[in-house]
């Protein structure tokens, strides 16, 4: 079965961080996926950090950043100090996923 970026992003923060909580819904009335401010997938905590997460496809990694770039809570997230990362996945050549992460800070 195939794993969505989502759970593959879940599945690599857990190894290094202390807690993670994905942070999008599902509305069943609107049906539509519902992000944190619009753009936050994954929110997780390592040590003093708090690392916002958007999680994509290796080749919409641009487009999700320009999405949050876009955002009108880009500027107050940035001013609470939080990492931003986008991680963009796709199939290496060995079959395995690979990872892209983008810091937007």
């Amino acid at each position: 079965m195939k794993q969505s970026p989502t759970k593959r992003s879940l599945a690599l923060l857990r190894e290094t961080c202390d807690l993670v909580e994905v942070t999008e819904h599902w509305n069943p009335f609107a049906r539509i996926r519902k992000d944190l401010y619009g753009w936050i997938d994954i929110l997780a905590i390592r040590g003093p950090d708090t690392i916002a997460v958007q999680t994509t496809s290796w080749s919409n990694v641009k487009a999700r950043i320009k999405k949050i770039e876009e955002s009108d809570s880009i500027a107050a997230v940035r001013k609470a100090g939080w990492i931003i990362e986008v991680h963009g996945w796709k199939k290496g050549k060995d079959g395995k996923y690979v990872v892209r992460i983008e810091n937007i800070s």
